[in-house]
């Protein structure tokens, strides 16, 4: 169900924009973070170590905006703009590390030493399981595309936006909170 932009659901009264923006945030996080996992998990593509860190923005962003909206939710002053702030600036970096995986994808330019393992083993026969069990998976290698775009091509975009979402709340949250 989406929501609309003034927060009423159905009849249960209007949701004020300091909840609704961040729980936006935090819903359309984890829908993003559950489609890379599903994929992993579910349709077998496995993820270069540029893959996973590609995530890791995505889950400072949800814990991030939990807390705004608790604290939201309390009135808690200008602190969710803050958090909210902070969630745009996470989504930025999401944005540059899948952009430059976009560019190691495209041989622009070389990817990181480790965009040839994912797993680190803790012993010698765990290591020699993992190399006789699998191939490590390459950063240059597009494992799956939609119109010639590949999942970190629209990582980029979905960052920006989403990061472009998250600086505009922190803007309204902060002018809604003086002082």
């Amino acid at each position: 169900m989406l929501l609309p932009v003034d927060g009423h659901i159905g009849n249960t009264g209007p949701m004020p924009r300091r909840t609704f923006q961040p729980l936006l945030l935090l819903l359309a996080s984890a829908a993003i973070l559950g489609t890379a996992l599903a994929s992993q998990y579910w349709g077998g593509l496995r993820p270069c170590v540029l893959c996973i860190y590609q995530r890791y923005p995505y889950a400072v962003v949800i814990g991030l905006s939990a807390i705004a909206l608790a604290f939201a939710a309390r009135d808690g002053g200008r602190l969710p703009a803050a958090l909210l702030a902070l969630s745009a600036v996470a989504l930025g970096i999401g944005a540059a590390i899948a952009a430059y995986h976009v560019g190691v994808e495209q041989h622009w330019w070389v990817g990181t030493a480790e965009c040839g393992m994912t797993e680190t083993a803790g012993t010698v026969e765990a290591l020699r399981a993992q190399i006789l069990g699998r191939a490590p998976v390459r950063c240059d290698e597009i494992a799956w595309s939609l119109f010639g775009i590949s999942m970190a091509g629209y990582n980029v975009v979905a960052s920006l936006l989403l990061g472009g979402y998250a600086a505009w709340a922190a803007r309204l949250t902060w002018q809604d909170n003086p002082s």
